[in-house]
């Protein structure tokens, strides 16, 4: 009944930038936290960074003043906008969103991921 769909990742040198963008669909009643997490090869998934419904924000502190976590309820959509990447920035990005949802005249309310995007370093 609701998706995730992450977009925006791919390949990137030391100090470039990249934009993800995570849209949400299905029948949405509405949104409460959105977030990015990243899980890198051999380590546990952790945040990244996280938005409220009313646009407060909490950055791990590995990427504080690099990286801009921001939404666009209309759009039902999250980005985190990525600069001055470093090569520990590599790992795959995913999306999250606690969703109240509704089917007929249930309303649900749960947490969801989405798939992923790879950010990847190349030399």
């Amino acid at each position: 009944q609701v998706q995730l769909v992450e977009s925006g990742g791919g390949l990137v040198q030391p100090g470039g930038s990249l934009r993800l963008s995570c849209v949400v669909s299905g029948n949405i009643f509405s949104i409460d936290t959105m977030g990015w997490y990243r899980q890198a090869p051999g380590k546990q998934r952790e945040l990244v960074a996280v938005i409220s419904s009313g646009g407060s924000t909490r950055y791990a502190d590995p990427v504080k003043g690099r990286f801009a976590i921001s939404r666009d309820n209309a759009k039902k959509t999250v980005y985190l906008e990525m600069n001055s990447l470093k090569p520990e920035d590599t790992a795959v990005y995913y999306c999250n969103a606690d969703v109240q949802w509704y089917s007929g005249r249930m309303y649900y309310s749960q947490n969801y991921w989405g798939q992923g995007t790879q950010v990847t370093f190349s030399s």
